[in-house]
């Protein structure tokens, strides 16, 4: 770990703002598409175009950005995906996993880099980290086990005699099962128990934190989904409702409320993604591009939260 970053918030999270589609029709020029499972951060698509114009791709000028996303709906994703097929885009970047799976569904042939995919080549989307081998690239979200353990060590630092911490899921997102996995292997090493509850639209949450709260959790990690993401301030607010210190994998779900986060820093991955449009648009092969790993990641803790739970003195 490179970098360890404690914030004192007392605002909400930073606005997100929809992506337009390119509608210039340029012949000639690259046609990059985007495909979003959510509306990202804005510091997010800025780090990504400022690395392209970098690279020479400006939208609009020396190539062409199809951005989509599909509101947090799994059900849109193929439907956004096969649309961009259609457009004939010459790269497609993708993020997170659902986006990616559908990506993949839609095309054999045009290079996919992926960004922020947690065990890529257990969801069979890639052969090796080293040698890829179809038309999937890009960068994993974690470098093991070890990311999840650090996030359960850390609420274990964070409230003492910790014994049991509920895991909220979206059973619909095909990426968790295998982030539960792994954080079931984490937490025998660490002498924790774990108590998944799921959670598939917003109606659920209040239900499900009551669950959390009559097991007597502790603690909640929240896994990231992106059917949670457009309800983060809930989220925080139930977490200090029912005193259960929060750990998130995002420093945004942070700045929303939540108590901790603990995962890359997403703003650098997307910056990283830049160069594999590159090389893709350059006539490499996906199939030989090594998978990349998180190299920087942060530890964010809102200070307001830790208060209002009476933890991290």
């Amino acid at each position: 770990m490179r970098r360890r970053e404690v914030i004192a918030l007392l605002s909400g999270a930073p606005a997100i703002r929809p992506l337009v589609a390119g509608a210039q029709q340029a012949p000639g020029l690259p046609r990059i598409g985007l495909l979003w499972a959510l509306a990202p951060p804005s510091r997010v698509v800025d780090a990504f175009r400022s690395a392209l114009a970098d690279l020479g791709y400006v939208d609009g000028r020396t190539a062409i950005l199809e951005s989509r996303f599909s509101g947090d709906r799994y059900d849109r994703l193929p439907a956004i995906a096969a649309e961009l097929v259609r457009l004939d885009v010459d790269v497609l970047v993708a993020a997170p996993a659902p986006a990616v799976i559908a990506a993949k569904a839609a095309s054999r042939s045009i290079p996919i880099v992926m960004i922020g995919v947690a065990d890529p080549v257990g969801q069979g989307l890639v052969a090796s980290l080293a040698r890829p081998g179809g038309n999937v690239t890009g960068l994993s979200f974690t470098v093991g086990t070890e990311t999840f353990g650090k996030s359960l060590e850390l609420l274990k630092e964070a409230v003492p005699n910790l014994r049991l911490v509920a895991v909220l899921v979206n059973p619909t997102n095909p990426a968790q099962a295998l982030v539960r996995q792994d954080l079931a292997v984490a937490a025998e090493w660490l002498g924790l128990q774990l108590h998944a509850v799921e959670a598939t639209r917003p109606e659920d949450f209040d239900g499900a934190f009551t669950a959390m709260a009559r097991e007597g959790a502790g603690a909640v990690l929240i896994v990231g989904d992106p059917a949670f993401e457009a309800h983060n301030p809930r989220l925080a607010d139930l977490g200090i409702r029912y005193q259960l210190a929060s750990m998130h994998q995002l420093r945004h779900r942070v700045e929303a409320g939540g108590l901790m986060s603990y995962g890359p820093d997403i703003v650098d991955l997307w910056r990283r993604a830049a160069p594999f449009v590159d090389k893709l648009l350059k006539g490499a092969s996906p199939s030989d591009l090594p998978i990349q790993q998180p190299t920087t990641f942060e530890l964010v803790i809102n200070l307001k939260t830790a208060k209002a739970l009476e933890v991290i003195e």
